[in-house]
């Protein structure tokens, strides 16, 4: 399998790391769970789910560093400020990695998001912020309200534009509209081990189909059993069980 490790700099959150898996195919970026790394999907077994796709060339994966210990880990940080670096980070995504993709994969038809637990917030916050770019967003075991996480302080404007279950339920008029003819949403949950104590991604993943649902965006929610994990295992049966169809 075609691999190659790219590091990128930026002037909001450091040296970030980016690998690439394939040689052709549809470009999926892919986020690591809460603060994770570039090779965590590889270390962790996700590839051999996927490596007929890979190795068939119908995705090219770009997985990424999640900074998180810079913004949404580092509690002693008030969540404003988590929410204010964790701007400078999808400046990073939006600017650099973005560019890295589509000089790399020239003519690509949308990239993929996908990420496992705050990963599937990563991956759905970028596909609802930009679905010209990320028209496809994964979440497997995501939670999508930053400010329930060990939040403290005063919540402003840049918590409120980093919390897909804030700003969307407020979005409305011809952006709403954007959004729906653009956006599609898969909500992956289990419903064992971890998926409601302490992570919250169960019940995570059913508020914000509620919400899509009252917005009208396309989205779907696919609820795995109660022998279903937060772990890595029950993450790449579910990548492997849907994926396929997207690319």
């Amino acid at each position: 399998m075609e691999r190659e490790q790219i590091d990128l700099d930026t002037q909001d959150v450091g040296r970030g790391s980016v690998i690439r898996y394939g040689h052709w195919g549809r470009p999926v970026l892919v986020f690591p769970s809460e603060a994770g790394r570039a090779w965590d999907f590889e270390n962790n077994g996700m590839l051999e789910g996927i490596a007929d796709l890979i190795e068939g060339g119908r995705v090219k994966l770009y997985c990424v560093d999640s900074m998180d210990h810079l913004t949404w880990s580092d509690n002693s940080l008030p969540t404003e400020e988590r929410a204010r670096r964790h701007g400078g980070y999808e400046h990073w995504v939006l600017d650099t990695v973005v560019s890295l993709i589509d000089s790399d994969s020239p003519g690509h038809r949308g990239i993929v998001t996908v990420g496992a637990s705050m990963g599937g917030y990563h991956a759905v916050n970028f596909a609802l912020k930009r679905p010209d770019l990320f028209p496809v967003g994964i979440s497997l075991s995501g939670n999508f309200d930053p400010s329930s996480w060990h939040g403290w302080g005063e919540m402003g404007e840049a918590t409120y534009f980093a919390n897909p279950t804030a700003y969307v339920s407020g979005m409305e008029g011809e952006h709403l509209d954007w959004v729906r003819s653009r956006a599609n949403v898969l909500l992956v949950a289990g419903q064992g081990a971890f998926e409601v104590h302490p992570t919250r991604s169960l019940p995570g993943a059913q508020r914000m189909a509620e919400i899509l649902a009252s917005k009208g965006i396309p989205h779907e929610l696919d609820l795995w059993g109660h022998d279903s994990a937060h772990d890595w295992p029950w993450w790449r049966k579910q990548l492997a069980h849907h994926l396929p169809r997207f690319c």
